[in-house]
Formats: C-alpha cells, structure tokens, sequence
C-alpha cells in the first residue's frame, strides 16, 4: 500500500514540477507556476516520509521545520539585488547534500559488505535493507553512481561558492588561474577519474578514493570559476543550475528515488538548455563555458575618443516631452537603486501623454536570467511593453529616445566595433543608433565587467548621474 501511495505521489509531483517549468516561462503564468511547485514539493517530502524504508519522523520533521525557518528568514531579508547570489548559494548546498549522501551511501555500503562476509544472521533497516538484496553488479553500478554524485556535488559545491563571492563582491570578479590553466583541471580531471575506476573495482581502502576525489572535485570547482570573469556570471549561474540538477540525479539513482533522479535530471537539462540559449545571445562557446575561463584576457582594448557629457534632469525631461517613441534600457544598476518603481510610474506618465514607451531586455541583462523581468513585473509595468532584444533591436534607428538605466556592457557597441574588447562579438542592444541616448549612472567607473563603454562618448549621449531613483524622480514632476 505504501509502495502505491509513493509512487503516486511521486507522479503527481513530478507533473507539477513540469507544470512550474513550463508556466515560469511566461510573466502572467509565473506566479501560478511557483505555486505548482511548492504543491510538488510538499507532496513529494510528505511521500518520502510516508513510503518504504521511512523511520525517525520525530527528526526528520525537526531538521524540516529548521531547515523551512531559516529560509523563511533568508527569504525575508534578501533583496531582489541579492538573488543571483543566493541562487548561487542553494546550488552550493545542493551540491554539498550530494557529497553527504554520497558519503553515507558507501559507509552504509561497507557495513552490509562487512557484515555478510561475518556470516551469520543480519536484520537491516532503511537504505542498509535495499543494499543487502543488491547483486554484485547492481552494486558495482551504485558505486558508479556514487562516483558521479560526489565529483559533479564537490564541482557544483566550490564553483557555486566561488560564483556567489564574484556576485557579492567579496571575491575578484576578473578571470584568474594559476600557471598552467586549464592543464591543471585536465589533470585533477583524469587522476579523479583513475581514482574513480580503483574505486568502482574494489582496489584499495574505499573511503580514501572517495575523499581524494572530493577534494580534487573542489580544486575543479573552484579553478573553472576562478577562470570566469565577471560580465559572464549570468551564463555560470545558469551553468551551475545544470550541475546541481545532475548531481541530484546521480543521487536519486543511488538512493533508487524515482522523483530526485526526475526533478534532477529536469533541473539538469532546463540549466544545460539555458545556458547553451545564453552563450548563444553572448556569442559564447557553449564547451567553452563548460570548461571554464571563458572572458578572460583579449589584445589591448580600441582606444576611446571624446568625453563623457553630463546633463541634468531639466535637459532630459525637456527631450522626453519632445519625443513620440521611447525605449527603456533597464540594467543591474535598476536592481541595485530599487528604481524599478520610479521606472513603472515614469513609464505611466509618458503614456499618459500619448508617447509610446517600451521596454529592451537584453538575454543577460542584471545577473540572472529575468532579473529584469521579474523586477519590471514586480513594479507593475505592463507584460505587453517589454521586449527581448531580437524584438525591438531594428526599431532604435527610429526611435527618438532611449534611457539606459544602470547597464554596461549589454549597451557596449565594442562588441561589435572592437575585436580585442572581451566581450567582442557579443549580440548587444543598438541603443546609440537612436537620436538620443540618456544614460543614468552613479558615476564614470567601468562597473562590475571592469570593461569601458564607447557609448558613453558618442555624441549622441548624455551622461544622466546620480542614483537611479533620485534621478527618476527628479525627472517625474517635469513630465508635462
């Protein structure tokens, strides 16, 4: 009855984890897909509880209600800023729960083994029971299993680490490895593999290889994403997400659990999906960014000529009283200034007046996929408005004014003017091809890619500086 009630659920879980995917790719259906998700979740932890092999409830709803506490309150208190770190962080955790379950899935292995070849009568319980009716062969394929568990959890563990300290600022965001680059990860890559076969054929103390392979894991992880510069995070966290699903994967077959190697395998194939759609938008290699140390170093950047003009808010409100068609270029400096409600009301105004207003969302806008969106859909600006990048990328020589609002490189017309820039061939938004650029900007800094932009001296740019909020609402009282 229990093995019935288990797998049913697990069904029914796994279609609403499909449903949650498939409605968080629209704006108007996110917000019910979140909900088929957390339906999906709490049905699948109420059916592991239930089903086969369950014990120590009394614990397991302890270490749920801590465990569902403390996200509360990380939840509470991260702003929407901080998301892509904190995404970042889950994976980490992820990826360190696979190593745990990796561990304990061999101590447990080694003492059914051990205690077999004692003789004698043995009574096992939980996840000891399953690997006692195990044949030879289905156990050298959990051992494969845990192999990949643990390598692709200590990969997604440190990586994920490294990715969220480039996110927080804490660590360096420019691509750094040590002498010997990527022969060093080739290296750590094959002994871990060599490692891995003694493991799986039974040569040598177990635990050892397993530790070894860890730590050589983490050396990997950390290498890949130290070799990343700073302007590619959006595609690492993406990466990331992949790597974390596979790990689960690995795991759910270790642990013979339907459900995890699904969601694993749907967390692990949408991340490899996205990340191919994102290298693609930044003309990136998608083996590259597998690899790692992709954005790194490039020959000496095109010099820039002229300077940067500032302008005040008169001079900008006076140019969007004039306009008929707007463009509004939101970027991670948006997300930091929590402008995104000056933006939704100066929006409002202008199509008051009868103005056309719409919105260019580059693929790789902020620092996650939809940063942007979901902030723009937070503060109530109409789905209609926003536009990806091959929706209005032909529009801007017929548009009378674009407002940048704290992006860099995703408005950088070097990647398609200079060879040497780092992000050179990447797909931009023509911003500078409008009559009118403003740009609203804290101060002249390169920003977070470290990497200048030639709009900024053009001559059919203004520099608008300042907080994004304070300047936005400056600008609405002007609004005729």
């Amino acid at each position: 009855m229990e093995y019935g009630f288990t797998t049913a659920a697990y069904v029914v879980a796994a279609v609403l984890f499909i449903l949650s995917l498939g409605g968080l790719s629209g704006q108007e259906s996110a917000k019910r897909a979140i909900w088929y998700g957390i339906v999906g979740m709490a049905l699948a932890v109420l059916a592991t509880l239930c089903g086969p092999g369950a014990g120590n409830w009394l614990l397991s709803l302890v270490m749920i209600a801590i465990g569902g506490s403390v996200g509360w309150v990380v939840a509470q208190r991260v702003q929407m800023t901080e998301m892509p770190q904190l995404v970042a962080a889950m994976h980490s955790l992820v990826g360190l729960a696979a190593v745990f379950v990796g561990f304990n899935a061999q101590i447990e292995l080694a003492r059914v083994l051990r205690a077999k070849a004692e003789g004698g009568v043995h009574v096992f319980h939980g996840f000891a029971a399953v690997l006692a009716h195990k044949t030879p062969a289905e156990i050298a394929m959990l051992k494969i299993e845990v192999f990949l568990g643990i390598f692709i959890g200590a990969v997604t563990f440190t990586g994920s680490v490294v990715a969220f300290g480039k996110l927080a600022g804490r660590v360096d965001g420019k691509p750094k490895k040590l002498p010997g680059g990527h022969m060093l990860n080739a290296g750590a890559l094959a002994l871990s593999v060599l490692l891995g076969i003694l493991y799986c054929a039974g040569v040598g103390p177990a635990i050892l290889w397993l530790i070894l392979i860890t730590l050589l894991a983490f050396f990997i992880g950390y290498h890949l994403i130290m070799g990343i510069g700073g302007a590619d995070m959006p595609v690492v966290v993406s990466m990331l997400n992949s790597y974390s699903g596979w790990a689960a994967a690995a795991i759910g077959f270790t642990l013979g659990n339907d459900l995890l190697i699904v969601v694993g395998a749907l967390v692990g194939s949408s991340g490899a999906i996205l990340s191919y759609i994102m290298c693609k938008a930044m003309n990136r290699n998608f083996v590259s960014v597998i690899l790692g140390g992709f954005g790194g170093e490039t020959g000496p950047a095109a010099e820039i000529t002229g300077e940067q003009i500032a302008i005040d808010a008169e001079g900008v409100a006076a140019a969007l009283n004039d306009a008929d068609s707007i463009v509004i270029v939101p970027g991670y400096g948006m997300a930091v200034a929590q402008a995104q409600g000056a933006v939704s009301e100066l929006t409002r105004k202008l199509r008051a007046a009868g103005k056309e207003v719409r919105f260019a969302i580059h693929p790789v806008a902020g620092r996650l996929p939809g940063h942007m969106n979901v902030l723009l859909a937070e503060a109530k600006v109409p789905y209609d408005i926003v536009l990806e990048m091959d929706e209005i990328n032909d529009d801007f020589p017929n548009t009378d004014v674009v407002i940048v609002i704290g992006s860099n490189d995703i408005v950088n017309p070097a990647a398609q003017d200079d060879p040497n820039s780092p992000i050179a061939g990447m797909p931009v938004l023509e911003v500078w091809k409008a009559k009118q650029v403003f740009v609203s900007k804290r101060g002249q800094g390169t920003g977070y890619s470290g990497i200048e932009n030639p709009l900024f001296f053009k001559e059919n740019t203004r520099m608008f500086y300042g907080d994004a909020k304070d300047s936005l609402n400056k600008l609405l009282p002007m609004i005729d």
